[in-house]
């Protein structure tokens, strides 16, 4: 589950995503998912989120 696809992402889940500035360094940031923003079913560069912080990244990878 690489966060390509929005059926594998639901709220309150622990994600690590890219934030717009860090995407030529590609550097993670973790949080828990607090809505949904990409409306397609798939995105290639990842589901755009917002986590419970507030930052708004798409997601690289789904933590356990």
């Amino acid at each position: 589950m690489d966060g390509k696809n929005r059926q594998e992402i639901k709220s309150g889940m622990s994600v690590s995503v890219v934030q717009k500035q860090d995407q030529k360094t590609n550097k993670l940031t973790e949080g828990i998912v607090q809505d949904i923003l990409t409306k397609s079913a798939s995105h290639p560069h990842g589901i755009k989120v917002r986590l419970t912080s507030g930052i708004v990244g798409r997601v690289k990878k789904i933590n356990n």
